[in-house]
Formats: C-alpha cells, sequence, structure tokens
C-alpha cells in the first residue's frame, strides 16, 4: 500500500518528515511494514502517551498548551487488560470531575486517570509514589471515602498530589474492568485497596488507613452518630480543613493543596491559646532543604480532642524537638513501641504545664466576668457586706474575696 494511503492524514502537517519517511522507505523497502506496525502501535495505545503525537519536529513545533504532570506510568507497562480500571471516580486534585481511574500492578506500572476521550489527565508511577492514605470524608450524610496520593518531588521543588473520592457502597457491574476478578460483594474501597497494595508492595509500602490505636475523636459526630470519627476540625488562618493522626504522620486535608506531615520531618509539636474549649496546636517542620524550621498553627481545636491529640504526640515523641535528629535518621517506628516508655515519663510534667495555662485561662475569663458584672454604685455595700455576699451565693466579686480571706489565713498558719 503506498505511503501516502497509510499516512497522509497523520502527517499532513509534517511536510518534512513525510518526506524523510518516503526517503527511507524508497532506499529501503522492507521499513514500509515497520513503519506501519509502528504507526498502528501508536494510534491504538495512545492515551499511554502523554507529549503530543508527533513530538518529533525540526524545532518549529510549539509545546503543547495542555500540560501534563511529568509522572508517568511507563508505556510498555499498559497493555490492555493488564490493568484495572475504574469508572465514573469523583477527582479533585489535580483536576477536577469525573474520570476513570487505572491501576498497573506491575512493578513499572502506576495510577493514572483518563478522561471520556482516553486522554491521560494526570498519572504517576508506583515508585514515585512518597505515601498513600485512605480517610474517610468528614461530615457527611453518606460514608465516603478520600484517596490521596502524595507523590515524591520533582525537579523543580513541586509536589504531586492526587485526591479523589469514592462511596462507600458497592460498585455497580461494568464499573469496575480488567485485571483479577474482585471478591463478591467488595466495595469501592475494598477493591482500591486490594489493587494498590499489590502496586505498591514492590516498594514495600501500603495504603495507610486511621486506626483508634492512634487516635480517634471523643466528638460525637452529627452526620453520622454512632460511627467512629478520625478527625480533628480546625483552621490554617481562614482555612478550615480536617487532621489525620496516622502512624506514619499527620494529613491535613482536603482543601487544596493538601499537606503530609511524616514524623522525620516533624521538629516538635507545642499548644498554644488553651481555652476551655478550644486550644491551637502548632507543629514545626523542616523545610525540604532539611535546613530551615516553620511553624504551621491549627486554630480553634476542640478540648475535647486534646488527651487524644497529646497522648498521640507523646507516644511518637513529637513534643521533644531533640528528637528530631532522631525521627529523620532512624524514621522512628510507627507504631510507637519503642518510645512509649519514654514518652509516658514526661506525661505529669507536661501535664502540669497545660493544666497552668488551663487555669490562667480560666481565672481571666474569671476576671473578664467579673468586671462586666461590676456595679460601682454598690462598691461601698461590697466593701462593707462582702462576707455575708458570700455566705448568700452572690456575685463573682463576693467568691473572690472569700477566696483572699482563706488565703490570707493559710498564710498566717505558715508563719506560726
Amino acid at each position: 500500500m503506498p505511503l501516502t494511503a497509510v499516512y497522509s492524514g497523520i502527517l499532513a502537517q509534517q511536510p518534512e518528515l513525510e518526506r524523510r519517511v518516503t526517503k527511507a522507505i524508497g532506499q529501503a523497502p522492507e521499513l514500509d511494514s515497520l513503519f506501519s506496525d509502528l504507526i498502528g502501535h501508536v494510534l491504538t495505545h495512545k492515551t499511554t502517551s502523554q507529549a503530543p503525537l508527533l513530538a518529533v519536529t525540526n524545532g518549529s513545533e510549539q509545546p503543547s498548551k495542555k500540560r501534563k504532570l511529568e509522572h508517568r506510568p511507563a508505556d510498555a507497562s499498559w497493555v490492555e487488560g493488564t490493568y484495572t480500571c475504574v469508572s465514573d471516580i469523583s477527582c479533585s486534585i489535580p483536576k477536577r470531575g469525573k474520570l476513570r481511574i487505572d491501576f498497573n500492578s506491575s512493578s513499572n506500572g502506576g495510577i493514572r486517570a483518563v478522561n471520556s476521550t482516553n486522554d491521560v489527565e494526570f498519572a504517576v508511577k508506583w515508585e514515585l509514589i512518597q505515601e498513600m492514605f485512605c480517610l474517610p470524608v468528614p461530615e457527611k450524610a453518606q460514608a465516603q471515602y478520600n484517596f490521596c496520593v502524595f507523590a515524591n518531588e520533582l525537579v523543580d521543588g513541586t509536589t504531586d498530589q492526587i485526591l479523589w473520592t469514592v462511596p462507600a457502597s458497592i460498585p455497580k457491574n461494568g464499573v469496575v474492568t480488567g485485571g483479577p476478578r474482585s471478591e463478591p460483594g467488595a466495595t469501592y474501597k475494598d477493591t482500591l485497596i486490594s489493587t494498590i497494595n499489590k502496586g505498591l508492595k514492590p516498594f514495600k509500602r501500603r495504603i495507610v488507613e486511621p486506626t483508634s490505636q492512634e487516635f480517634k475523636s471523643e466528638i460525637v459526630q452529627a452526620h453520622r452518630k454512632g460511627e467512629t470519627a478520625y478527625h480533628v476540625k480546625a483552621f490554617r488562618g481562614s482555612k478550615d480543613g480536617f487532621l489525620f493522626f496516622l502512624s506514619s504522620g499527620i494529613v491535613w486535608g482536603f482543601k487544596k493543596p493538601l499537606e503530609y506531615f511524616p514524623f522525620e520531618s516533624i521538629d516538635s509539636v507545642s499548644y498554644t491559646s488553651v481555652l476551655q474549649r478550644t486550644f491551637n496546636m502548632n507543629i514545626a517542620v523542616h523545610a525540604s532543604n532539611g535546613a530551615d524550621v516553620q511553624e504551621l498553627e491549627f486554630s480553634m481545636v476542640d478540648q475535647a480532642d486534646f488527651a487524644g491529640i497529646d497522648a498521640y504526640v507523646k507516644r511518637h515523641q513529637l513534643q521533644d524537638a531533640s528528637m528530631a535528629e532522631q525521627r529523620r535518621a532512624k524514621k522512628l517506628n510507627i507504631n510507637g513501641v519503642k518510645g512509649e516508655k519514654v514518652s509516658q515519663e514526661g506525661v505529669e510534667e507536661d501535664e502540669g504545664e497545660l493544666e497552668k495555662a488551663r487555669r490562667e485561662a480560666e481565672d481571666l475569663e474569671d476576671d473578664e466576668e467579673d468586671d462586666d458584672n461590676f456595679d460601682p454604685g454598690s462598691e461601698g455595700e461590697s466593701e462593707g457586706e462582702g462576707s455575708s455576699s458570700g455566705e448568700d451565693g452572690g456575685g463573682g466579686g463576693g467568691q473572690i474575696i472569700d477566696l483572699d480571706q482563706d488565703e490570707g489565713s493559710e498564710d498566717d498558719d505558715v508563719e506560726e
């Protein structure tokens, strides 16, 4: 078959390339079948390439306007029938919309998202995945799960993040195709975790899920009462979000950008603005260059979850900045077994400091209430009848006078 009949549509905008191919076939006719097979393969598997189809030019071709992530699975591994496809997945990061997610469990495979026209929107190789999480979506009437991917840094210093959401239900027929057959009754979560763990296994990683042993919230969830919650609501500046305390580190989500603080990156964790109902948590983390330390504040955390958070921090020795070098060098045992005894020895002292901060905050609130209830017209009466007002259960001013009298009597006893 003449070359123009096979390649005319493909090389129409590449006259120089067409001339070179024609010349090569003229000099070696046996190359005709080779070029035909090659172009047929490219057309059949064009979704495996994120570069323009005709990337080989004389230098005048402009780059594609639609840039893709640099992390992409090896093309040779994406042979139809060897990977699992899950359709109509809700993606949020880096692209929002319904996409098909493909999972290739081979060691040089990975994860990719494909749109309705079979173009690859984004992808990442297994070997480049730093950590993957499956986390319950908070404050939803129907249970859902977010799958979060944190990939290793690119050359330019940016970090790839992928986020998609699946319901807690069983997929309908035809939603999951290719790859091994799922177990009967397997949910989206079950199928995805099983498939992803196979891909991560050669790299000694697996999906991380929250557990009650690490942390669980004490706050009753209004949307799904009776269900254990593993998150803590907080604010970072004006942006609200959720903190998850996991076996490998702390995750902040789910608005872009996501944040992941592995233990080895944390210098210390401390608390400020400790009030009766809320407190702030500060996480000091090392920058990517390993030199500078940046402190991030997460505010308005509910006091009901302080004990659980503090136990988690102490179990992993995150409150001690002197342990930061050891965490980075040894990647602290994520189960916390070795460090548990050491962390428990310091509980009493640290809790004493916290109780002191709480009392000071409560005293400040009491003083503010006294100022609000103060009546200038009754000042003389209060001076003369302070003790009787305390006996009658009067306002905050009478209680303070009684407290001063008691303290004074204790001082007299000490002097004697």
